[in-house]
């Protein structure tokens, strides 16, 4: 487990990592950047990179973190990428089955590979699921997601790279949106959030505005015309005996 400034959980946990680029999201990915750092500071996880690899040794972590937490899995990967083995996607869900004090919060991109593996995987309520739409291209990954086991299904819209409309939130608990930042981000406009902001109230979807981003994500900020947008799905409480 590690501690983790994104906004919008607490920490993070990667049985695997190393991911390939799919689509125009990608472009500046930031655990790739991320895993080669590693890779040159010598931390033996990323040895490889950013090939894709499973580590099992890491599977038994969450058994010993006491204290209920809000998880990322795999910020470093996607769980559900076409070369991962069924079999270990299958063990890390029966740790987040096992482990019901916390919350565990996935994304993938693969949102086909997603849905076909849907009814064979233990869907308990305290794993979230979401997939990354980062323009109107890839809205179709909202609709394979809609038909998943998941009881919570959330979207990630960054990096929003473009105008998106008409959004279909239909058993849809959650919408996350926020600019490219580092090297090279690609621009974000304020119409875009407003656009998708307007469409959760309509449609009475909490909304996370993440950051404006930028190559200097810390002076654009997060505020959206002067306030943060941090609503989230409510949790379960979990009674433990």
């Amino acid at each position: 487990m590690k501690s983790t400034k994104i906004e919008w959980t607490e920490t993070t946990w990667n049985p695997t990592t190393g991911c390939t680029k799919i689509s125009a999201g990608c472009k500046h990915c930031y655990a790739e950047r991320m895993s080669r750092r590693l890779q040159l500071m010598g931390v033996e996880k990323y040895q490889d990179g950013f090939a894709l690899r499973t580590h099992p040794e890491v599977l038994r972590e969450p058994y010993s973190w006491r204290t209920p937490r809000t998880i990322f899995v795999n910020s470093m990967s996607d769980l559900f990428h076409e070369d991962m083995p069924f079999d270990f996607i299958r063990q890390v869900f029966k740790v987040m089955n096992e482990n019901p004090m916390h919350t565990f919060q996935l994304l993938t991109k693969r949102a086909e590979i997603l849905l076909e593996y849907s009814d064979r995987l233990p869907w308990a309520k305290n794993i979230w699921m979401g997939v990354t739409v980062e323009n109107q291209d890839y809205v179709s990954r909202i609709d394979f997601l809609r038909e998943t086991g998941a009881h919570v299904k959330f979207l990630s819209i960054e990096p929003l790279i473009g105008r998106i409309e008409n959004l279909n939130l239909n058993s849809i608990d959650w919408v996350i949106v926020g600019g490219e930042s580092g090297p090279g981000a690609r621009p974000i406009l304020k119409n875009w959030v407003m656009d998708i902001k307007d469409q959760c109230i309509l449609q009475d979807t909490p909304f996370f505005f993440k950051q404006w981003g930028g190559t200097n994500k810390k002076k654009t900020g997060r505020l959206l015309e002067g306030q943060t947008w941090d609503e989230m799905p409510e949790r379960e409480e979990v009674v433990l005996s």
